[in-house]
């Protein structure tokens, strides 16, 4: 079958207990992906902290972070062209480095995503109190609004991929239609009071930024670099629908370059719209005001200013919108791990089952709504204050989940080395499966230890126990699946050996429209 016969196949009945095959084309896994990173979430949130540590060079930031995450994606894309399972990173480490670090990996990442969620969650939740007061004075706390979006989102991983989809869709198409049009506002005013400046795209400018200094008393590098990392927290996740996709191959290649090409032009751009907007001294001045409470976000001013009030009002509400949409790509995400996990028999075997009709996992969403549930009830018994659902779960629990899946990329990038050294010598290239995944562990590695070493800059909280004990909290998950395959290969040897080689069968996925049939691949 061609290309485009796949890419037009109808979604199929899946055999019992399978995901629904065919269900997304690339538009959809697209939509399923860069959503997770949210774009106007990710501008509205990150650009400030960017702007923190860079001052005007933030824009620089985001061209060093676009550049790292593209080499490591090379690596990333070979391997999902080799391997299509919904368990991603746990099953692509596992081919690569064995059971014992791909169970590890597999239950940090699936707790990372679970948390990321949680964190979006308490984000949406905020930002729909705080604006839904202003707009018709109805005053309700933050987890009402956090239920309410829990509720909703497990009700949405019932029903098949391709409704998600296209909700995530529509959020994303708005988010990005907001950006630039009030990017065209600043370009028809020829910018703000400096114009339009090279010195933000301009690396060695990210460091003793003198505007930076002048505000915030120091520069500091990397929180810059991390900020614009925390932008692309996400675009890992094609692999996650291979087995819902109609050409996994193609679509996870496709999708993934495009997500992170993609995401990367437009972050340099509204970055850089930012910055000229406020102007290469005032951009630390606006953050500064953000952080003190002064404005609610230092975008909202470039909204009134260059093109109308209109504007902000629905840069709030997409800021409810886009929070929502990154949380309900977490959630699908998460129960596809778990998912993946259960269908192994790591975990519960009832978590692989799938909806009769619908064909998703429907109970792993039920796991996933039950854990966000109980994970943000803690934070919320701890402190019920509408703002600290941002302050505490929107701010602390991102940086756990950002570190988690930081680290499992580097690993991740080691096991596509040891992969095609061995299991694979037949799809060995110098540079895609070797140097592109040695300069990718050395770029996750790097990102990992500005978050661990700015930890409390980007809390804002350095003496909260949660932001202190951050690193041994993630070393703990990380062992908790080390441990579990240790015991499988001491106590179950047929359980031990199932450990991520659950794939699509490599001859029935040459053709989508065949409902394939899955078969454990071992190494």
């Amino acid at each position: 079958m061609d290309q485009a016969a796949a890419s037009a196949a109808p979604a199929t009945q899946a055999a019992p207990g399978n995901l629904r095959a065919n269900a997304l084309g690339l538009p959809s896994v697209l939509f399923c992906i860069v959503t997770g990173a949210a774009p106007l979430a990710a501008m509205i949130f990150n650009v400030p902290v960017a702007v923190l540590g860079g001052g005007y060079a933030a824009p620089a930031a985001f061209i060093i972070a676009t550049i790292a995450l593209t080499i490591f994606s090379v690596g990333y894309i070979e391997m999902s062209r080799r391997v299509h399972s919904t368990g991603g990173f746990y099953a692509f480490i596992t081919r690569g480095l064995g059971s014992v670090m791909g169970l590890g990996n597999g239950v940090f990442i699936a707790l990372c995503y679970l948390i990321f969620t949680c964190a979006v969650l308490g984000t949406m939740s905020y930002f729909a109190a705080t604006s839904i007061d202003t707009w018709t004075g109805i005053d309700l706390p933050a987890y009402v609004y956090m239920a309410i979006g829990l509720v909703v989102m497990t009700s949405l991983a019932f029903f098949h991929i391709e409704l998600t989809a296209k909700i995530l869709g529509v959020a994303l198409v708005c988010e990005v239609l907001a950006l630039l049009i009030l990017s065209a506002g600043i370009i028809g005013h020829g910018g703000g009071p400096d114009g339009f400046e090279a010195a933000p795209l301009n690396p060695f400018d990210l460091f003793d930024n003198s505007a930076a200094i002048a505000v915030f008393g120091a520069g500091a590098t990397g929180i810059a670099i991390f900020g614009a990392f925390w932008s692309w927290v996400g675009f890992e996740m094609a692999p996650n629908y291979a087995e819902e996709s109609r050409d996994p191959k193609r679509i996870a290649k496709l999708a993934t370059y495009a997500s992170v090409i993609g995401l990367g032009l437009f972050y340099i751009f509204c970055s850089y719209m930012f910055i000229s907007g406020w102007g290469l001294q005032g951009a630390a001045k606006g953050v500064n005001a953000q952080f003190s409470g002064d404005i609610a976000s230092a975008w909202y001013p470039l909204t009134d200013r260059f093109v109308g009030s209109g504007l902000t009002t629905i840069f709030e509400a997409l800021a409810i919108t886009s929070s929502f949409a990154c949380a309900m790509a977490f959630f699908n995400t998460s129960a596809r791990y778990l998912y993946a996990l259960g269908r192994e028999r790591v975990l519960p075997a009832s978590l692989a089952k799938t909806h009769p009709t619908h064909q998703s996992p429907y109970i792993a969403a039920l796991v996933v709504g039950a854990f966000v549930f109980l994970y943000c009830l803690g934070f919320v018994i701890d402190d019920s204050s509408t703002e600290a659902a941002l302050l505490k779960l929107g701010t602390y629990s991102p940086l756990l989940g950002v570190l988690g899946i930081l680290f499992v990329q580097a690993v991740c990038s080691v096991a596509v080395i040891k992969f095609f050294l061995t299991e694979a010598r037949d799809g060995f290239h110098w540079f895609k499966t070797l140097v592109a995944p040695v300069l990718g562990t050395v770029f996750m590695v790097g990102a990992c230890y500005l978050l661990i070493a700015n930890r409390a800059s980007l809390a804002g909280a350095g003496d909260a126990p949660f932001i202190k004990y951050l690193p041994y909290v993630a070393i703990l998950m990380f062992f908790i699946g080390i441990v579990a395959a240790l015991y499988f290969r001491a106590a179950d040897t047929e359980r031990y050996e199932s450990i991520g080689r659950f794939a699509l069968d490599d001859e029935l996925s040459h053709d989508p429209v065949m409902s394939p049939e899955f078969a454990p691949i071992r190494t």
